[in-house]
């Protein structure tokens, strides 16, 4: 099979196409061939090594030395399942589906293994697969920092990097959940904010968000270039700051910001749940959120896709079309809010 392989950290041209053997399965396993997959920041940062203030020391003896210590990187994928291992599974073999392995992560493949129990659920059927593979990995980060920040109705929400992949899902289900939603973004992606959802943007390029004179109950930070302190200044007395990319600084000093502090902190990994992707799942077929996508390549231009995502001003998620029915669509649609009528 062709697999994306880093054999050592650097920019995107250490990502290259590989001829791998096609992965065995155990009992308890779902081999799936992949028609879609993405590059997400998370694989962007592990191909460079590029961890947050604080974690340098740290990062080679969690991730590997000298390269990664999973080659394949990849985190998300829609396809079909190819095989199935063992009694007790709710798939079978040609069924379509979507699913995300932040741990083991090796969806940059033709094929990928899934355990049973694994975030794995059937592909909405009003998406493609380019659609579908752009889900997970944006909504389950998404959805685990609102839940965890306790966001309810009638509730004011501030989402720093508000057209990228966590970000647009997050101001989608945060309309779900009938709060009212401030995105920061360029100008250039002020329409898109505001046809996800968003009641009002800020351009951070033109204005500063902690010197408005608003305040929020919720600040949700994808982007982590603001301090906790300056975060803080901006939320409600008992509002609740999450920082989806944390400083090492920022992870020791939420818990004492919590206790003491203006703003309860929340910072650290986000869960990867099989009841969590099932939800968005159900949010799509009711027309309530909407992949973002930023651009379609075909698998071989991997290098491409991580070069967009280390540019910082993606919209959504950047695609790679694996599959050959994924290949066909390279020229079709993009994905757009106002196909779900949002």
């Amino acid at each position: 099979m062709r697999a994306a392989v880093c054999h050592r950290y650097g920019p995107p041209e250490v990502v290259v196409v590989e001829e791998r053997p096609a992965p065995k399965l155990r009992a308890g396993e779902i081999l799936v061939r992949v028609e879609a997959t993405t590059v997400t920041t998370a694989d962007a940062r592990l191909r460079a090594l590029r961890v947050p203030s604080g974690f340098g020391c740290l990062a080679p003896a969690l991730f590997g030395f000298g390269a990664p210590r999973r080659a394949t990187l990849g985190v998300e994928c829609a396809g079909v399942v190819d095989a199935v291992s063992g009694t007790g599974s709710r798939f079978r073999v040609g069924d379509r589906v979507v699913g995300m392995d932040g741990v083991s992560m090796g969806c940059h493949a033709e094929y990928k293994v899934f355990s049973f129990g694994s975030a794995l659920v059937p592909m909405p059927p009003g998406l493609t697969f380019v659609e579908a593979a752009s889900l997970p990995f944006g909504g389950l980060t998404a959805l685990d920092f609102l839940r965890r920040g306790r966001l309810v109705a009638g509730e004011r929400l501030l989402v720093v990097g508000a057209a990228g992949s966590v970000g647009s899902a997050a101001v989608q289900l945060a309309k779900a959940t009938r709060a009212h939603v401030t995105g920061v973004c360029r100008a250039a992606n002020r329409e898109l904010v505001l046809g996800l959802g968003a009641d009002a943007t800020i351009d951070y390029t033109r204005e500063d968000m902690t010197k408005l004179g608003e305040r929020y109950d919720v600040v949700l930070d994808t982007v982590g270039s603001a301090s906790i302190a300056e975060l803080a200044s901006i939320l409600r007395p008992g509002g609740r700051l999450l920082l989806v990319v944390a400083s090492l600084w920022q992870m020791l000093a939420g818990p004492w910001v919590s206790l003491f502090g203006r703003a309860h902190v929340v910072a650290g990994p986000s869960a990867e749940r099989l009841d969590d992707l099932e939800q968005l799942v159900a949010l799509v077929n009711r027309r309530r959120l909407a992949p973002v996508i930023d651009d379609v390549l075909p698998f071989e231009r991997i290098a491409e896709a991580h070069a967009r995502v280390d540019g910082g001003h993606k919209r959504g998620s950047v695609v790679l079309a694996v599959g050959a029915e994924a290949r066909d669509g390279l020229h079709g649609r993009r994905c757009e809010p106002a196909r779900f009528g949002l």
